[in-house]
């Protein structure tokens, strides 16, 4: 008998899902507290001597620069933000559509991928002078046409793949049950390919911020965080310059955030379907 029951619950035993207590703040705390430790050996650097305050300044004076000039970064990251926000959208919508193009015919992924190797490795200090220069001076659409295309490319991948994850014996079952194929698209194509989309999103939300920041340099409308980082930069105002690139780096952490939390719903929403 107790050969029997040691038989029965051992198994209940290692299927019981193990509780990791702790393991929620640990990953919260732990980021945390490097990245204080980082600043606080930063300033001690910087008071004792060791690092000219002239090439890199503390980060208290960081900070009281961007205290003083807090509506102007406000200000700064929502035109860098609308641009890079528009980038994304449309690139990938361009993505998704093309990606599905390319899953659907064979020919069309052949003419496709070569577009989507080269505009992969088109730097973008290259291509912002000319976009800008395309579309005017007072527009933003160079620098938002900028984010799309670095937004399209991983967007692009992902979704390919994602569509391309569905299993045949899947796609066969569709066959027999006489389903057309936008219901086994619904049914079978799109569940599976959805956190692959949602990852290409994910990875896309940061590199816009980047680009749009990086078109920012040359030339267009003022009033961006990176044309407002050029010229503080070229004022020698070295401590108010780097105030506006931590507004770059929230506005960038802004965005990763939001689509990892829209991917992780919408894994959540997929395990439970």
């Amino acid at each position: 008998m107790a050969t029997a029951a040691t038989t029965i619950t051992a198994p209940r035993r290692l299927l019981a899902p193990r509780r990791e207590t702790g393991s929620g703040w640990i990953a919260i705390a732990a980021p945390l507290a490097v990245g204080v430790l980082a600043l606080a050996a930063w300033q001690l650097l910087v008071s004792a001597g060791v690092v000219s305050d002239y090439l890199l300044p503390g980060p208290a004076a960081i900070a009281a620069e961007a205290a003083a000039f807090a509506p102007t970064i406000v200000e700064g990251a929502g035109v860098t933000g609308a641009n890079a926000l528009l980038g994304l959208i449309a690139g990938s919508l361009a993505g998704i559509a093309l990606a599905a193009l390319a899953a659907a015919a064979k020919p069309a992924d052949g003419m496709i991928s070569p577009i989507v190797a080269a505009l992969a490795v088109i730097p973008i200090v290259a291509l912002a002078p000319v976009l800008n220069t395309m579309f005017g001076a007072d527009s933003q659409v160079g620098r938002q046409a900028i984010a799309g295309i670095a937004a399209f490319t991983p967007v692009f991948l992902n979704t390919l793949r994602g569509l391309r994850q569905a299993r045949p014996v899947h796609r066969d079952l569709m066959r027999v049950l006489a389903a057309t194929p936008w219901q086994a698209f619904q049914t079978v194509t799109m569940p599976t390919a959805t956190p692959h989309v949602l990852t290409g999103i994910r990875i896309a939300s940061s590199l816009t911020v980047i680009s749009a920041l990086v078109a920012e340099y040359f030339g267009g409308p003022r009033g961006g965080l990176g044309g407002l980082i050029s010229t503080y930069a070229a004022q020698s105002a070295y401590a108010r310059s780097w105030a506006f690139v931590a507004g770059a780096v929230a506005l960038g952490i802004l965005f990763y955030v939001v689509a990892s939390i829209l991917e992780r719903l919408a894994s959540r929403h997929g395990r439970s379907g």
